[in-house]
């Protein structure tokens, strides 16, 4: 990271951060060290806070505009999954000392692009340098509707479990960075590492789950650890039929390659998909919502009484899977 040297704290908070901070009052030009938020009436202020290290949640050689990008896009998923609308974000920065002005250029633009794309802004936090690794924390303040929270303690037995897009693309991406999966051509590569890069938070999608989705959560920890999730939070037990997994074609490719790479795409992290229950009844209300927003919603199981989550194959038979995926501790 050597190059030419940001300038000091007050400066460069000036100079790269304040100009982020311009489309809300609240956040009074970074000048204080706290901002004055409100939300619209009738709305509960939804708050959430992601912390990223380099080596742990990205690799250190990333590129910096993607480094902001998925750093406040995992916190925008973790409003989706509770039907939110964000609106505002704060942002601690710890930096190493040796950090090139040129790094947080490129960092500041990617975090710029997506505050057009999602429609918020910077509104406080804190920046220090330290002797280890890029350090980053984004705390997102969406809005919901009172009443319209989508929970993870709300399945119930015989519910449908839906999930968004597509599962295991980032975890298979991460593996490839590290070199440990190949064979694949360019393109497919590419798609990937995109996803581990850059999830897309499904805000619209959230938001629309109101009065039809019981319980819901972001896929961050993996699809068998999050699914846990809601299940503890319910009481209850969660079957996934592997063979009903929507994969993308990059993702097929690799499994027929390697099939033992589905463990990777059950228990791997960082899709920031939707994962939902419904009941069964709604199933088709599932499939209209899915066309009108252009986005596929595919049934991978259901739940039902008992505790934990189950994989089977095609023929019912449980696959072995030990740890259901990440755990920091």
């Amino acid at each position: 990271m050597s190059g030419r040297k940001p300038p000091g704290e007050f400066a460069l908070i000036a100079r790269y951060f304040a100009p982020l901070a311009k489309g809300y009052p609240g956040a009074l030009d970074l000048t204080d060290d706290a901002a004055l938020v409100e939300v619209d009436p009738g709305c509960r202020l939804v708050v959430t806070a992601d912390a990223l290290v380099a080596g742990v949640h990205f690799l250190a050689d990333d590129p910096p505009d993607l480094v902001a990008k998925k750093a406040l896009r995992v916190s925008l998923s973790d409003l989706a999954a509770m039907g939110a609308r964000p609106f505002a974000y704060m942002l601690t920065v710890v930096l190493p000392t040796d950090t090139a002005a040129d790094w947080l250029e490129r960092f500041v633009a990617g975090l710029a692009a997506d505050q057009e794309t999602f429609g918020l802004s910077l509104i406080g936090g804190d920046t220090v340098a330290a002797a280890g690794p890029v350090s980053l924390s984004v705390t997102a303040l969406g809005q919901v509707p009172v009443g319209a929270e989508l929970r993870r303690s709300a399945a119930q037995a015989g519910d449908a479990v839906f999930i968004s897009g597509t599962v295991g693309d980032a975890a298979l991406g991460l593996r490839i960075l590290r070199g440990e999966v190949g064979g694949l051509a360019s393109a497919e590569r590419d798609h990937l590492v995109r996803r581990y890069r850059l999830p897309e938070p499904r805000l619209n999608l959230g938001s629309r789950l109101a009065g039809l989705a019981r319980a819901a959560i972001d896929v961050s920890d993996g699809l068998v650890a999050d699914l846990g999730h809601i299940c503890t939070a319910s009481g209850l037990a969660a079957v996934i039929e592997a063979a009903q997994l929507p994969l993308s074609a990059a993702a097929r490719t690799a499994l027929e390659r390697d099939p033992g790479l589905m463990k990777v795409v059950l228990t791997g992290g960082d899709d920031n998909e939707l994962l939902f229950t419904v009941p069964e009844d709604d199933r088709d209300r599932v499939r209209a919502l899915a066309d009108e927003i252009g986005l596929k919603l595919t049934q991978i199981g259901g739940i039902v009484e008992g505790s934990g989550v189950k994989v089977v194959d095609e023929a019912g038979a449980e696959i072995a899977l030990g740890q259901g995926g990440w755990r920091h501790f």
